[in-house]
């Protein structure tokens, strides 16, 4: 019986990511670009994020900053900590990205707010809360809205999601990889 419902964990998870693949296709490839124009154009990117997205922001900084699946010269990436929208005023200039990946808390008026007013560009990643980005962010921002599942699965998903931008940026700096 435990067996079977482990089973059926990785089932759902699987499930989830094959249907989302074909939709979520385009919206990481405009992620990628608004990344890369950043990071080739002398900006940076700052990454924040709600309750377990603060851990995903974490992890995106630390593959922009150091690597991902090769080596590469380290890309100006940044977590921002407990106090986003103050780091983003403090920090963020025109040109520079933020990356917000909401836990669907809702929390992230402010952050966007402050990226706004720094004349950045933002990239959310979402899950339950997808909508309500629609209403706060401009044309050239970027939603990737992965299918709002429960918080397991949209935690899995985003996480997918930022590994593809890390490796979407790698393909498109350094070409294709050798395996």
């Amino acid at each position: 019986m435990l067996e079977q419902r482990v089973q059926q964990q990785f089932f759902e998870s699987a499930d989830l990511q094959y249907q989302a693949a074909e939709a979520l296709a385009r919206p990481i490839a405009e992620a990628t670009a608004t990344l890369l124009a950043a990071f080739t154009g002398g900006g940076k990117v700052l990454v924040a994020g709600s309750g377990a997205g603060a851990a995903l922001a974490q992890h995106m900084a630390r593959l922009f900053a150091g690597r991902f699946e090769r080596e590469r010269p380290p890309l100006a990436a940044l977590a921002l900590g407990s106090e986003p929208a103050q780091q983003v005023r403090a920090l963020g200039l025109p040109g520079d990205v933020l990356v917000f990946i909401d836990d669907g808390e809702g929390n992230s008026t402010a952050v966007i707010s402050a990226a706004q007013a720094k004349d950045m560009t933002i990239v959310v990643l979402a899950g339950r809360g997808a909508q309500a980005f629609g209403e706060l962010l401009a044309e050239t921002d970027v939603i990737v809205a992965v299918p709002p599942e429960r918080s397991p699965r949209v935690a899995e998903m985003q996480m997918l999601v930022l590994h593809c931008l890390c490796d979407a940026v790698d393909f498109q700096l350094m070409g294709e990889q050798d395996l």
